[in-house]
């Protein structure tokens, strides 16, 4: 019988753990938070705002991802970078993720401009039940222009936010968001019903209130950093030059595309997959919605533990620690578990009550009821898959995450989905039980290789 130290750390390794995990967890709890009153706000409208706001979110998110993704595989080599001590290595990985934001933020704001009433009109070809999808067209497509102001912000923000974590600094970026979020809220409650004398703008004064609160987030962020230079010396003479070594570019492009085509084309299978649901009509629309929203509160823990692997994993193995690197990884997983049992029933039990802050009909806050509970079961299923995925990518095998996480959805999730939702009978809560669990199959995939420590390299040597 293998020991219990082999799992459970010591109680220096768990302040460690809270020493970084803190801050990110309030961050994105608070983010979240905020996201489930800004959706109230929203949904005070009625189900087509609620609708509107939802399908042009979901049509973002190939972009936030895509901005995730590539800044992941770059980062790789940040965390790499610091834990040998290598500033001159972080600067260039800070240079790289930079030039990236903001070719990509070009790209999105082309594609979007020319094809986004397009991309929400393909999910508004269900049943019509529950709303009038023509008006739900008209304000995503006013709330999705609006919000394309926002994208470089956004993206410069995760640049810097990523390198400041890599080298150890958590509260600053906490402290940004924690700001921007408040300035969003207050933005929401003057700019969508009229507040203070401003114009009722509805679902667009909420997307103005989301461009001006990232802007603001940007300006804390970028001067935090460039103000403490002692601190961060990678930020030093960071724009003295603006090119990175050809060798080094050669190196991290080949580790991060996978990694960001990854992301591509698992925030696309994201969004078939909404769209597939949302033939069964707008109240499963603004049901995934709440879904969706209560579901990112929940999990604040399990994206900070993925996180947490890329850090402190990333860091030993850039020190040459890999074994030190693999009992790391190996503890923060079974925290994981556990705490994400726990979570998940707390999910569950709290499905009747998350509806009813919601000015929506009945039909919706049951849907919303029967999904929460099926996302709470599931929960722990998704939590290993997630910090599987990033032990995988902190030593750089990017290629392996692809095929874990973007072809399993395409080739086993999307397909389950559009199967149900084209040739069968069955409702949205069985189709969504189905496609939620389908992720059995990763866990065993994932347990097979997180066994085999192939993983657990040095990509900085």
């Amino acid at each position: 019988m293998p020991k219990l130290s082999r799992y459970f750390g010591n109680k220096a390794f768990y302040r460690s753990v809270l020493v970084l995990l803190v801050p990110i967890v309030i961050q994105q709890f608070v983010s979240n938070f905020v996201s489930l009153l800004d959706n109230i706000m929203v949904g005070a409208l009625g189900t087509e705002s609620i609708s509107a706001a939802s399908i042009s979110n979901t049509i973002l998110m190939i972009f936030n991802l895509a901005i995730f993704g590539g800044l992941g595989g770059i980062g790789i080599f940040g965390a790499q970078f610091f834990g040998k001590g290598d500033m001159d290595g972080m600067r260039h990985t800070l240079r790289f993720k930079l030039w990236f934001s903001l070719i990509t933020t070009i790209i999105a704001i082309v594609i979007y401009a020319c094809f986004g009433e397009a991309f929400i009109s393909a999910f508004l070809q269900g049943e019509a039940d529950g709303g009038d999808p023509a008006l739900a067209l008209r304000e995503g497509t006013a709330y999705l222009n609006i919000m394309l102001f926002g994208l470089l912000p956004f993206a410069v923000v995760q640049a810097y936010s990523s390198s400041l974590r890599e080298a150890g600094e958590t509260v600053a970026p906490m402290i940004a968001s924690v700001i921007a979020i408040l300035t969003n809220l207050f933005g929401n409650w003057v700019l969508i019903f009229g507040n203070l004398g401003a114009p009722a703008l509805g679902v667009s004064g909420a997307a103005i209130a989301t461009v001006v609160s990232r802007y603001v987030e940007m300006f804390i962020v970028v001067l935090h950093a460039h103000r403490h230079t002692d601190r961060f010396a990678c930020i030093r003479h960071l724009y003295s030059r603006l090119s990175v070594p050809r060798e080094l570019m050669a190196r991290i492009s080949r580790t991060a595309f996978p990694l960001l085509l990854n992301e591509i084309l698992w925030s696309l299978g994201m969004t078939v997959i909404n769209q597939q649901y949302s033939s069964r009509g707008l109240n499963a629309v603004a049901a995934l919605n709440i879904t969706s929203t209560a579901w990112n509160l929940f999990c604040v823990i399990m994206f900070a533990m993925g996180t947490a692997v890329s850090i402190m994993v990333g860091q030993r193995l850039g020190a040459g620690k890999l074994e030190e690197a693999r009992d790391v990884d190996r503890k923060l997983i079974v925290l994981t578990e556990v705490i994400h049992i726990v979570i998940g029933g707390a999910m569950v039990i709290a499905a009747p009550y998350v509806p009813l802050m919601y000015n929506v009909p009945d039909e919706v806050r049951e849907l919303t009821r029967q999904m929460l509970i099926v996302a709470g079961l599931s929960l722990p299923l998704h939590s290993f898959a997630h910090v599987t995925y990033f032990t995988i990518r902190s030593g750089g095998r990017t290629m392996i995450t692809f095929l874990f996480d973007a072809v399993y959805t395409w080739v086993v999730t999307v397909l389950l989905a559009f199967l149900l939702c084209t040739y069968t009978s069955l409702s949205i809560i069985q189709i969504y039980f189905c496609v939620q669990f389908i992720d059995i199959i990763k866990l065993v995939l994932g347990l097979i290789m997180l066994k085999s420590d192939f993983w657990a390299r040095n990509v900085v040597r």
